[in-house]
């Protein structure tokens, strides 16, 4: 178990490692950071609906906090701060970000007792890192300092990180599992994180054609835009909204390490949950 977490670590570290020399001043990632923000709310929204189906099945409910984690609400002001009013018929949804969604579904509808891993996996890590990485992201890329653009790094419902973590992690320990269960659930964490980097490499590989045609590529040729709920749609783009949109889905394809750091940092917890009920 200790070897699976030591690789994990050092996937996690060469991610990181390879981001962090060139992210001081890096004003260009802004248009990244809402690409991330918007896969993210893709995820959190599968994440949060499942665990709201599942709120009272005894393989989750200890484990349920909503005032202090669910970050859909959050990602939804960063989105509308990003990308206007309008922002539900615009955001992108990259095929690897589906299937994140998918598999979230498929667990919370047919898997439950497996819900744990994916919220420890999401929810711990975004707390770990968050506050180190907002204040990265605000001086880089120069957000305001009122903190519009990262209202999903923010868990106003959680006064002490440290403490919250442990009593999580105390609830999730506590949940009864046969063995065969909790292996499944380590499975599950470790399926987790590499959704998570399939993720990260459907954005690279955006920006990776990007540098090889020497132009940015068409976001149509690699996105689909979707909406989690179609009833919450709105209508067309008003012209300028729209032609902002375009342009910044134009420069989400512009070399930013930004990108490294908003979803390698969001990983870290993964190599935690490998150990889940080591103990």
């Amino acid at each position: 178990m200790r070897q699976r977490g030591a690789s994990i670590r050092r996937t996690v570290g060469c991610n990181i490692g390879g981001a962090g020399c060139h992210l001081t001043g890096s004003h260009r990632g802004k248009p990244h950071l809402s690409l991330v923000t918007a896969s993210l709310y893709f995820i959190y929204s599968a994440l949060e609906e499942e665990i709201e189906r599942n709120k009272d099945n005894p393989v989750y409910a200890p484990v349920y906090f909503p005032m202090e984690l669910h970050r859909k609400a959050a990602l939804e002001k960063d989105l509308e701060y990003f990308y206007g009013s309008n922002w539900r018929a615009e955001i992108p949804c990259p095929e690897a970000t589906q299937k994140y969604v998918e598999r979230l579904h498929a667990v919370g509808k047919k898997h439950p007792e497996l819900l744990v891993a994916h919220a420890y996996t999401r929810y711990l890590g975004d707390l770990s890192g968050g506050q180190v990485l907002k204040k990265i992201a605000q001086k880089a890329l120069q957000l305001p300092s009122t903190g519009e653009g990262l209202a999903f790094f923010t868990f106003d419902g959680v006064s002490n990180a440290t403490k919250f973590k442990q009593l999580y992690r105390s609830r999730m320990n506590a949940l009864e599992m046969d063995h065969a269960t909790k292996k499944r659930v380590l499975e599950e964490a470790k399926k987790a994180f590499l959704l998570n980097i399939q993720v990260f490499e459907a954005l690279q590989k955006l920006v990776s054609k990007s540098q090889e045609n020497g132009h940015a590529v068409q976001p149509k040729a690699e996105l689909r835009t979707r909406s989690v709920n179609k009833s919450h749609e709105n209508g067309p783009a008003a012209g300028k909204e729209s032609e902002r949109t375009s342009r910044m889905q134009a420069d989400m394809l512009t070399t930013s390490p930004l990108v490294r750091w908003l979803l390698a940092l969001g990983f870290i917890a993964t190599t935690v949950a490998v150990g889940l009920f080591a103990m």
